[in-house]
């Protein structure tokens, strides 16, 4: 299959590329069926020739091209109406009858706040594609997006979260009015698994009651299933979440598939290169380090602990905390003994062969770095947030008299 995306260098289309790159490439391998030979790339400094030459040869067409800040008015009309007009022209001179997609947007609804020369001018690219559909038999694929988010989305420009991620990034101050404006949002990675589908044969089609799509196998419209709504004020909370995290070490809840996820991988990809790394608090003393790494507000934390060759760390028990030790390099043993018993039980652990050790509530437990040379390094996790109020630790010798 020979693809043409239009508006190819934008925000959306970037995305789109990208992928359809990895599934030519073979490098995602989650569409078996899509098989993709060329792809044709065309933007605003691309030539009508080259447009010429890829409308020849298409067999799926991705309109993404658009203008959204002109300086002028008029030039949303010449730039969304006027272009599509051109590419569906250049197909018809072809005889191309392949499959186009229409990248729209709910302002061509013309519905309240949207009621916009911007609107009207989506409004008129639609039209001219069912046009087109009728006097051609050619399929077309309107899609009217919402708001779109994610990486590489362009801030100060037409974005509200691009320009919030970037503001708070880089330290910058954002402006939120009201903070209970609600956005319908859809994430760039949903919009690409959708277009997928459309080449696949499997778009999802619906008809429209105001702003909101209805799902209808016949319907005349296409939309992605997978949108959030969310205000301004949820968004800027997040934000501020995501931006103390190297100092709290929390990492909020995400669930899969959830907007906070999408909303922090966004976030991320505007991070400069100095808060792409951090400090970690490490706490020295002559036996070696303990390094807290990561905390979570449910599933408790994690940290790493340096050993230095013949020390031993921990002798304490927990009543009701619980962690693994997983020792990750050098060579270790691990004790442990029930409280009110004499028995002992042992684990010894190599970096050569990784494995989680519980250590048991009500068990007094330690670990001995065996190496008289290298250091015992192990990665702890506990199943709660260290509180240095109730800290549920209490020292006790694994071995009695040891």
């Amino acid at each position: 299959m020979k693809i043409l995306v239009t508006g190819a260098k934008g925000f959306a289309g970037r995305n789109l590329v990208e992928n359809l790159k990895n599934i030519r490439d073979g490098k995602n391998r989650t569409r078996p069926e899509l098989l993709i030979d060329e792809i044709f790339e065309y933007d605003i400094d691309s030539t009508f020739e080259e447009l010429d030459e890829y409308c020849s040869k298409a067999d799926f067409v991705f309109n993404l091209a658009g203008v959204n800040r002109p300086k002028e008015a008029a030039e949303f009309m010449q730039g969304n109406f006027g272009f599509a007009g051109k590419l569906l022209e250049t197909l018809k001179k072809h005889g191309n009858r392949c499959r186009v997609m229409l990248s729209s947007s709910l302002q061509a609804t013309l519905i309240g706040r949207y009621d916009g020369e911007y609107g009207r001018s989506k409004l008129a690219g639609e039209n001219l594609f069912f046009d087109y559909a009728k006097e051609t038999g050619a399929e077309v694929l309107v899609y009217r997006f919402p708001n779109l988010f994610g990486k590489w989305c362009r801030p100060n420009y037409n974005s509200a979260v691009a320009t919030f991620c970037s503001n708070i990034a880089n330290d910058l101050p954002i402006q939120v009015n009201d903070r209970s404006t609600q956005l319908e949002l859809l994430y760039i990675d949903d919009l690409v698994e959708e277009m997928f589908d459309a080449l696949e044969g499997r778009a999802h089609h619906c008809g429209y009651d105001g702003l909101d799509p209805v799902p209808d196998a016949d319907g005349k419209f296409c939309f992605v299933p997978v949108t959030h709504k969310v205000t301004l004020g949820e968004i800027v909370d997040l934000l501020d979440n995501f931006r103390n995290q190297p100092k709290t070490l929390v990492m909020p809840e995400i669930p899969k598939g959830s907007f906070a996820g999408k909303l922090y991988s966004t976030y991320l990809s505007y991070l400069p290169k100095d808060k792409t790394i951090f400090d970690l608090d490490m706490k020295c003393d002559a036996r070696g380090s303990f390094t807290e790494l990561l905390k979570t507000a449910g599933c408790g934390q994690f940290s790493v602990n340096i050993s230095k060759p013949g020390i031993t760390k921990g002798e304490h028990w927990h009543n009701t905390k619980w962690e693994f030790f997983i020792v990750v390099s050098g060579h270790g043993l691990i004790q442990e003994r029930k409280i009110g018993s004499d028995e002992v039980i042992e684990f010894e652990v190599s970096g050569d062969r990784i494995q989680a050790v519980h250590m048991l509530p009500g068990y007094t437990h330690n670990i001995i770095n065996l190496s008289g040379s290298e250091n015992l390094v192990t990665v702890m996790w506990a199943n709660e947030q260290f509180d240095a109020q109730h800290p549920d630790t209490f020292g006790e010798k694994v071995v009695k008299n040891g």
